[in-house]
């Protein structure tokens, strides 16, 4: 008999982006409303590169946050060339970064202030690994040579690897994981317990043959852009396993409309305005609801080194209906993830 109701503890998000400003203030609802903690991308403009770019950034998400909830942003730096190792080393010991995050340089939207050497930035990574601070990898080679479906395996390959066995205590998530080949590079570091990776719903939902279904699809659009048929299976038997590297981490990049709807559009699907909806369907069509606790509100905590959260939520399995539109106090518009669409699940809050 299907479950129709769905308790579990208070789930985290892995993955964001907040932006600032209004963008901010219209999307951050969303997040507070589900998760209680979310790792929050530094990729601003200017990007949050010092300990005390992240101070002000933190206190400009909780000045936005809605009264009645109880949501911990969790700051990340962005790592340049440049970057101070004893600065970031500070801010992970006070408490301020919980990560440091690796775009490689024009990699993705707003990574041109990225690491261009992993070379440039060796001390900065042996000082993390005696420390214990976790790196965020964006996970794609930029080579122009490398077919953009393949960087992410060549990136496995040719840089995480390597990677891995230089710093032999370095803890690293590979964000967004959208192929076969990462669950494998996953699996295969388990046992070390220093690998993790997070997957979004997007990728659980659509291949990328969704992205030119009847027309091109620009708000489908992201990076690592989807792949086969095949790795959207890989991924959601992975999520779906309950193995303790994989957690969720929507990668929710809310873009105004007519930053999507260009010439050259923006990469990122806004997922935020119905997260564990779309999780739920998906693990729901695997079969493995029972699973979901585990990806959402366990495995990741644990990876961190911090404490599960005490709060429950509830999903039900009747239809809710995802927003047409959210609008910023500036007027611009962002499209949600499958926009005016049904879902199935509804997210009914704390019980």
């Amino acid at each position: 008999m299907p479950t129709d109701r769905l308790v579990l503890r208070r789930p985290d998000d892995w993955h964001v982006h907040l932006r600032d400003g209004a963008m901010l203030k219209a999307v951050l609802p969303f997040t507070a409303h589900q998760f209680g903690r979310a790792i929050i991308m530094p990729n601003l403009k200017p990007p949050v590169t010092r300990t005390a770019d992240a101070v002000a950034y933190r206190e400009r998400i909780l000045a936005a946050l809605p009264e009645g909830h109880a949501f911990t942003p969790l700051m990340t730096a962005y790592l340049t060339d440049g970057t101070d190792a004893d600065d970031l080393a500070q801010g992970f010991e006070d408490g301020v970064f919980a990560a440091a995050k690796l775009y490689p340089a024009n990699a993705t939207t707003n990574s041109a202030h990225g690491v261009t050497d992993l070379g440039k930035i060796a001390p900065v990574l042996e000082r993390m690994a005696e420390i214990g601070m976790p790196l965020l990898i964006h996970g794609e080679v930029t080579d122009a040579h490398v077919d953009i479906f393949d960087r992410e395996a060549v990136f496995l390959e040719r840089t995480l690897g390597p990677l891995l066995e230089r710093y032999a205590a370095l803890r690293v998530v590979l964000e967004h994981a959208t192929t076969a080949e990462a669950v494998a590079f996953v699996r295969e570091h388990a046992a070390s317990g220093r690998v993790g990776a997070t997957i979004t719903a997007h990728h659980l939902l659509i291949n990328r043959s969704h992205l030119f279904a009847g027309g091109i699809r620009p708000h489908l659009y992201c990076l690592p852009i989807a792949k086969r048929e095949t790795h959207r299976v890989a991924l959601v038997e992975a999520a779906t396993s309950g193995e303790g590297p994989f957690f969720l981490g929507t990668d929710t990049a809310p873009h105004t409309v007519t930053a999507k709807e260009s010439a050259c559009g923006c990469a990122g699907c806004f997922t935020a305005a119905n997260a564990m909806e779309l999780y739920a369907e998906a693990f729901d069509e695997a079969g493995a609801l029972d699973k979901l606790e585990a990806f959402a509100s366990l495995n990741g905590p644990r990876f961190y080194g911090l404490p599960v959260n005490e709060d429950k939520v509830v999903l039900e399995r009747t239809p809710s209906t995802t927003p047409d539109i959210v609008l910023t106090a500036d007027g611009e518009a962002v499209l949600p993830f499958r926009s005016g669409e049904t879902t199935r699940w509804s997210f009914a809050g704390a019980v």
